[in-house]
């Protein structure tokens, strides 16, 4: 049954689009378990009703017409209880319901399972048989495991099948979910960067120019063709006649009177060469995948081949003419730092990545760079985007395509207000963060890049809460040495200076692995990354520390933060590292005095052990992004489960107020770092906590600063006390918006449109 359901799977995902996919389902299904008859009903999109899509043994002309509700029939009681339903006389059953023309007459025996993809249920799938008997248990597993293993395939091809439709009907719309990248608005036109030679990540793009197309593929072919000679004629003398025979069957495959010429037939229908390629190779490569002989099977690999060696070649000469809309939505499976600087800054409105998470480098320079940005859209058909419109909503962490005209006009009301609320903003850039009741609090910001500091200024901060270390690193293909350090370092220290500067020590590991050192692990967030591998690796730690020190001589803004830390071993064994290098320098001649020394509060360990770890140090910081992960036990890059992702989460507050309380019963000051810092609604909870110093990107910074000067310490702290008493996030959430709206803070509300 396993090699079935691989089987049934893989065919699935080759098809191209919705209704063959639930063709090949019924088809397979119905033949894998030897029943009659086998059905799929989907659910509306928009609506509640369950629509018969496809069938095998029943009567096929009334797919599309008969449909049930949720609770009618016993489909929609599938649907409803959302559990399997297995009857050995359907007609007995109090919910059946008798549909005269779809020929159900026949059959006693049904089997029904709901397809869910995340919660949302959207089908149901059907089996049914004359014989009067109850499908046995192995049938039914074997069902529930189908629709399982499909839910997401359907639910992809459903969004694809809606991208494809007609703008103006309502089938047009989709809603994607991803992870939040970069915060905003934005709206434009999709643009998608595809991966080098990758024929599964070409997009679809229709031409006016079918002639240069045409001569494009033409040339890409000649020299391919001459690519394969080269290497033949090289490798003449050490192979047979029959060998070398092969090298022509290979150059045979893409002559016009086999693939080259169909592909030369969609470019002249008016597909760009690159798609057209892309279609005809990808079609031929599942053909010989399906096949069973060994040797015709393999001969997808050498198609696969031919087809990337053209693409690539398409791709460098189509390169150099490519346009850029005026706002322009950048679209890839994987998107890079380095894909943003083809662009011009003034045309880039928004970033959407298939892959990747809020910590990738993209996402980073995005909110430096203060662009929209949705990470991990998985359910995203991506190469089917090239030229349409769409939205992103940075602030949720979703993607519409197609959007209907009331919800557009929605996303553009909240567009201009984010605009005027950035003019409004302005006026309190040299402004300080000090409450309606004159509590003092400094705002701080988190960087990476160099990029980061100049918008830091602009936007008022007052010191570095978080100067991410790694982000050198990522970007080289060795590790940095001493020297290299010390100067990127310097660079910081000097362009804030004499504000504060926090210099997290390398945090790597988790989804952060360096390309020349990587890390493999089942499960990297709970392994070695942080301070675990510098600790491991004291001569990257040292060398570190000792560029940090060395740059910090003359300025005296530095201070030196410890990612990841569990227990009291690891703060001693670090500090005595630190002391060991500064004493170090001293003794070579550099004139450096010791910085203040902290630790991040990331793991719950590090929570009930935060007075311990206060004794030791000169201060403490919450990283709260980590914290909420490991306290709710979810991954916070994985879009499967961001619902359950709550920085508001009672559990996580309560944390805060502990940390806050023991770093003060220490004499301590306590900072934060994390997202929770740069929401206004987060702001005025760790105020009321107590919190020295919030840290946050420095697009959220004026927002918070707002935020802070129209409140009350006073009120804020009631505030707190009425939220520690709530059980749940959603309560939290929305009593905190009642707050700010009460305060004529509307602007910074950013529910998801639908």
């Amino acid at each position: 049954m396993l090699e079935v359901l691989r089987h049934i799977v893989q065919e699935v995902n080759s098809a191209n689009g919705l209704e063959e996919a639930l063709d090949i389902i019924v088809r397979r299904v119905q033949s894998a378990m030897g029943t009659e008859v086998c059905s799929i009903y989907l659910r509306e999109p928009g609506g509640e009703r369950f629509i018969f899509r496809a069938t095998e043994g029943l009567n096929k002309d009334q797919v599309g017409r008969a449909s049930l509700a949720p609770g009618e029939g016993l489909v929609g009681t599938v649907a409803e209880r959302e559990e399997p339903l297995n009857l050995e006389h359907a007609e007995n059953h109090p919910n059946f319901r008798f549909f005269p023309d779809i020929g159900e007459e026949p059959f006693h025996a049904f089997l029904g399972v709901p397809i869910i993809h995340q919660r949302d249920v959207l089908g149901v799938l059907v089996v049914q048989q004359a014989e009067q008997r109850r499908f046995d248990e192995s049938e039914e597993a074997f069902l529930v495991t189908m629709s399982a293993q499909l839910a997401a395939v359907i639910a992809h091809a459903r969004i694809t099948g809606a991208v494809l439709a007609d703008i103006t009907t309502t089938a047009a719309q989709a809603k994607i979910t991803g992870v939040p990248g970069a915060p905003g608005i934005a709206i434009g036109t999709a643009v998608v960067i595809s991966p080098i030679a990758d024929l599964y990540a070409v997009p679809h793009k229709i031409v006016d120019n079918r002639r240069a197309e045409l001569h494009a593929f033409r040339v890409a072919l000649q020299r391919v063709r001459e690519d394969i000679q080269a290497v033949a004629d090289n490798l003449g003398g050490q192979l047979s006649r029959e060998d070398h025979a092969l090298f022509d069957v290979y150059l045979g495959i893409l002559d016009d009177s086999s693939i080259g010429r169909e592909v030369v037939g969609l470019i002249r229908e008016g597909h760009w060469a690159q798609g057209a390629l892309s279609q005809v190779m990808i079609e031929h490569i599942r053909h010989f995948e399906r096949m069973e002989h060994s040797y015709l099977k393999e001969r997808a690999v050498d198609v696969k081949d031919l087809g990337t060696r053209v693409l690539a070649y398409l791709q460098a000469s189509d390169k150099q003419v490519q346009t850029f809309p005026e706002q322009t939505v950048l679209v890839g499976e994987e998107l890079t730092a380095s894909s943003l600087g083809e662009i011009p800054r003034e045309r880039l409105a928004g970033l959407i990545s298939v892959r990747g998470s809020g910590n990738s480098h993209v996402a980073i320079l995005a909110r430096a760079m203060g662009i929209p940005t949705v990470m991990g859209a998985v359910d995203l058909p991506y190469t089917r985007l090239e030229g349409r419109e769409v939205v992103i909503d940075g602030y949720n962490g979703t993607v519409h395509l197609n959007p209907r005209p009331e919800v557009l006009a929605r996303f553009e009301e909240v567009l201009d207000s984010d605009r005027e609320l950035s003019k409004d903003l302005e006026s309190l850039r040299g402004e300080p963060c000090i409450t309606l009741d004159g509590h003092r609090l400094p705002l701080w910001v988190n960087t990476g890049l160099m990029a980061d500091v100049t918008r830091s200024l602009e936007q008022g901060a007052e010191g570095v809460g978080l100067y991410r270390t790694e982000v050198p690193f990522l970007l080289r293909e060795r590790f940095p040495s001493e020297e290299e350090q010390r100067q990127i370092y310097r660079n910081q220290l000097e362009a804030f200076a004499p504000r504060p500067v926090t210099m997290r020590t390398l945090d790597i590991g988790g989804d952060k692995a360096l390309p020349y050192f990587p890390i493999e692990e089942d499960n990297p967030f709970l392994g070695w990354r942080g301070i675990r591998v510098t600790l491991d690796h004291p001569e990257i730690f040292l060398a570190q520390v000792r560029a940090m020190l060395k740059a910090n001589a003359g300025l005296g803004n530095l201070r030196i933060m410890l990612p990841m830390i569990c227990n009291i071993p690891e703060v001693d064994e670090a500090l005595d590292l630190i002391h060991r290098s500064h004493r170090e320098i001293v003794q070579e001649g550099v004139d450096a005095e010791m910085p203040l020394i902290g630790v991040m509060v990331e793991v719950p360990s590090a929570v009930y052990q935060a007075r311990a770890l206060a004794k030791r140090v000169d201060f403490l910081s919450v990283g709260s992004n980590d914290l909420t992960q490991y306290l709710l036990a979810v991954d916070r890059n994985n879009a499967r489960v961001a619902d359950l992702y709550h920085a508001l989460h009672p559990a996580v507050l309560q944390a805060l107020v502990q940390v806050a309380d023991a770093a003060h019963a220490e004499g301590k000051n306590v900072g934060i770092c994390g997202e929770l810092a740069g929401d206004p609604e987060g702001a005025v909870l760790l105020l009321a906590m107590g919190y020295d110093v919030l840290s946050m990107n420095a697009t959220s910074l004026p927002k918070v600063k707002k935020a802070l000067r129209n409140v009350n310490l006073a009120e804020a702290k009631d505030l707190l006390r009425e939220v520690l008493q709530m059980e749940d996030a959603a309560a939290i959430h929305n009593r905190l918006q009642l707050f700010l709206a009460s305060h004529g803070m509307e602007q910074f509300i950013h529910n998801p449109v639908e």
